[in-house]
């Protein structure tokens, strides 16, 4: 972040144009906090701006401040519409290429307005006009702390911003355990803490509201984990019909593929999950097997090093099959 960008993003907002914060399809922990920690920064300095999410997010991330004033495409997409198409300032925040926005990426796409980027994926595009991009930062939300602090206004955090960018830290390091987490994120977490951040009561709202259909989805999921010894590999398959017999709603199988890396000596870990008409698959690695480049080169996706994504064209056997024949080539 550095100091002409900042200059140059002050000058922007000093103009107070209409502001849009666009999250990811599929917003997680880290996409919603960092939206809303951002969202309320900007409404501390009376900024005209709102969260546009592409589609729904996951009911434990409800509660966070003013949750419910993202205006999502999927159920409102005129008041969606209109407000990307009014904004003259957009930030992008947890993805770096305007595909991952999916059924807003042609607004995206068709818009004059000036981007900003922000984020912790390996490979941004050159959309915006300023671009933050630390593949080594532990989640979009520390690097909101680093934007707002490198505007010199780190004492404009709050309670509420703390409480949406702590969300973000605590789901995107796995509960401060991944390889990620580095002293600075404990000692962000520790000044977010500071200014009223109550992280006992945050990982309940999040990691202890589970309804009892998702605690038999994952045992089904348990159940149907497939162990390759030969290859340190776990994989789990989740059947559409699975999801809808168990009443599966958005956010429910988030964490599921991380049980595949707790059996001893595995190195990599995939769930596969059917929609409509693909397979959606993530990917979990340890140490420094690259799932990021695994799921670029075969599966039209990435993501970090140790966390990835992409998807298949198919049914869940060919999905499956396919993986097989290609996992000699993951190192």
């Amino acid at each position: 972040m550095n100091i002409y960008d900042i200059e140059t993003i002050k000058l922007l907002l000093d103009k107070r144009l209409k502001i849009s914060i666009i999250p990811h399809k599929n917003p997680d922990g880290d996409a919603i906090g960092s939206c809303l920690g951002l969202y309320h920064y900007l409404k501390t300095h009376n900024q005209d701006v709102k969260v546009v999410s592409p589609n729904d997010f996951p009911d434990f991330f409800k509660w966070l401040p003013e949750a419910e004033n993202i205006v999502i495409y999927d159920n409102d997409p005129k008041a969606a519409t209109e407000q990307i198409e009014k904004s003259k300032l957009i930030f992008t925040l947890d993805f770096n290429s305007l595909k991952r926005a999916d059924t807003l990426t042609p607004l995206l796409e068709s818009s004059e307005a000036t981007f900003i980027m922000i984020d912790h994926h390996q490979a941004p595009e050159d959309y915006a006009k300023i671009t933050f991009s630390n593949p080594n930062a532990s989640s979009t939300c520390s690097m909101i702390y680093s934007f707002i602090d490198a505007m010199g206004d780190k004492n404009a955090i709050n309670q509420t911003i703390a409480t949406c960018l702590y969300t973000g830290i605590m789901t995107d390091t796995g509960n401060f355990k991944y390889a990620s987490t580095t002293s600075n994120t404990f000692k962000i977490a520790s000044f977010l803490i500071e200014k009223g951040a109550n992280n006992s009561q945050i990982n309940s709202n999040v990691f202890e509201n589970n309804s009892y259909d998702r605690i038999q989805l994952m045992s089904v999921a348990l159940k149907n984990m497939v162990y390759l010894k030969e290859h340190n590999t776990a994989y789990i398959t989740l059947t559409s019909e699975e999801l809808a017999n168990h009443n599966c709603q958005k956010g429910d199988t988030d964490g599921f593929v991380n049980y595949g890396l707790t059996i001893k000596d595995s190195k990599l870990a995939a769930i596969f999950i059917q929609e409509k008409n693909y397979i959606k698959i993530s990917f979990r690695s340890k140490n420094q097997h690259d799932v990021n480049a695994f799921a670029r080169r075969f599966f039209n996706g990435g993501g970090h090093i140790n966390a990835a994504g992409g998807r298949f064209d198919g049914s869940m056997e060919e999905a499956t099959a396919y993986f097989l024949k290609i996992l000699p080539e993951f190192h």
